[in-house]
């Protein structure tokens, strides 16, 4: 209210200066007159404006805060201090990387018999890797290579690659223009996308186009020629296992073969997602006749420091909210989200985060020392802690993990309850509203400026044919005081 009686002063004083003054400044006068007609309502909006912007930061702050501390204990859960990190007991043969969607426990025995390799084929030399090799249109086939052995009546073995394609895998069809080296056909190949990639090998023999698919069995190919009769030689890069030279062929595609727990297990990529739930692993060697054990870390170490942690975090959360809550200072002090997320904190250490729990298994947060004091900050009782990890270890330890339930899931749930726009007790849906507002501020703002240049122009307006009446009046004057001098001179 004060800055709105200084601003109309301010304006009222302004013109008041322009009437004492000499000569009057019409246009000054009709800018001041339309600025105190509406100084008022400017005020008070600008004035709305800035308690929004402080309201929507304040609000935009505390649920930033509050999805911080969610992704951090998430981080922890997942992958760090309190995940079971994995380990195996020959790190050579694979290595193991938590996927966060599940907790795994014990331990598994895992034995690499086979790793997935990725078909390689090569062509055949060619002169210089200047030599221009024909145009045309090459085609990529995807299947299966598959080799059968024969023994004939002398005892001769022959062994024969054959390719099964695979029909739901598109072909792929490169166009090779006139003049194209090898390098310039290894570029069309990797421009093709098409799941090979290529390069140009400068073997001791001569300049070899080298070409690899995708790991997997049915990720093998063939590559077909159609050249251009007036400008040949493209058919000679092209390659089956009918009627290609076999050391073309310098690896085939296969998947890896593995046994979990001794079960025979099997992958296109040595890349294998949810190996056992919760675990991903990548296969790196083989173990044939020597399964490897993978297990994990007990957590359980790490819990004391991540608990003093949560109070701390959850401390400084409070500390905002109190803030922001104030009834006398308070930018939300009257606002149901932030409310709201003042009410889920106070009731935190005497909420039920394991409904499953059994009979003498912590399930809430004050069974492991969190207590609230009377000015609703946390406090965690260490010796508390210390004697429900030492008589529950397991119990406890299943709080900390991914999941609808424990520190975690209820952390998340308040979280997403905070950020839910069609809550009408979050901080998302105070968020919006809050902006709703401020944008109808924002325009208000804009309408009133429209308006007040609209009566400045009227007044300049207005001004320009008074200063026209008044010359007039003054240019009479003039004439008659003339005049009446002239007359007052004749007579003497």
């Amino acid at each position: 209210m004060a800055t709105t009686t200084s601003s109309t002063t301010s304006a009222g004083s302004t013109i008041l200066s322009s009437l004492n003054s000499g000569g009057i400044d019409w246009s000054t006068l009709a800018t001041n007159l339309s600025v105190a007609q509406f100084a008022t309502q400017n005020d008070r909006l600008t004035t709305r404006s800035d308690t929004l912007d402080a309201q929507i930061s304040t609000a935009s702050s505390l649920k930033s805060t509050l999805l911080t501390l969610t992704t951090s204990i998430a981080t922890a859960v997942r992958s760090g201090d309190l995940s079971p990190q994995p380990s195996m007991s020959n790190s050579a043969v694979a290595t193991p990387t938590l996927s966060g969607s599940a907790t795994p426990k014990g331990s598994y025995s895992i034995e690499v018999t086979q790793l997935a390799k990725a078909q390689t084929l090569a062509s055949p030399t060619v002169a210089s890797t200047t030599t221009t090799v024909g145009s045309g249109t090459l085609t990529l086939r995807f299947g299966s290579m598959a080799q059968t052995s024969t023994t004939d009546a002398n005892g001769v073995t022959t062994t024969t690659t054959g390719f099964t394609e695979d029909t739901a895998h598109t072909a792929a069809a490169i166009t090779i223009p006139a003049g194209a080296t090898l390098s310039d056909v290894a570029s069309a190949i990797n421009a093709a996308k098409a799941g090979v990639t290529a390069y140009v090998a400068n073997t001791t023999d001569g300049p070899r186009l080298v070409m690899k698919g995708a790991e997997g069995a049915a990720n093998g190919f063939i590559l077909e020629a159609s050249e251009n009769s007036a400008d040949p030689g493209l058919s000679q890069l092209a390659w089956n296992p009918s009627t290609g030279a076999s050391n073309q062929l310098l690896q085939t595609s296969q998947d890896a073969a593995w046994k979990l727990d001794g079960l025979p297990m099997s992958s296109a990529t040595n890349t294998i997602t949810e190996a056992i739930p919760g675990v991903n692993l990548k296969l790196t060697a083989t173990n044939a006749g020597s399964p490897a054990t993978l297990s994990f870390a007990d957590n359980t170490a790490s819990i004391s420091s991540t608990m003093t942690d949560l109070v701390d975090a959850l401390n400084e959360m409070v500390s905002q909210v109190k803030t922001a809550t104030d009834p006398m200072t308070g930018d939300l002090a009257r606002d149901g989200g932030a409310l709201a997320l003042k009410r889920a904190l106070s009731a935190l250490s005497g909420t039920v985060i394991m409904p499953n729990a059994a009979a003498g298994e912590p399930r809430t947060l004050s069974d492991l020392g969190v207590s609230i004091q009377r000015d609703g900050t946390f406090a965690l009782d260490g010796a508390m802690l210390a004697k429900a990890l030492a008589d529950n270890p397991t119990a406890v330890a299943a709080m900390f993990t991914n999941g609808l339930y424990g520190v975690y899931g209820t952390v998340d749930g308040l979280n997403r309850q905070m950020a839910a726009s069609g809550n009408a007790y979050s901080l998302a849906n105070s968020i919006t509203r809050l902006t709703a507002q401020k944008t109808q501020v924002t325009t208000d703002l804009s309408d009133l400026s429209t308006k007040q240049e609209a009566l400045r122009v009227q007044l300049v307006s207005r001004f320009a044919a008074t200063q026209t009446n008044i010359s007039a009046s003054t240019s009479t004057l003039t004439f008659l005081k003339n005049q009446i001098d002239a007359w007052n001179s004749s007579d003497n």
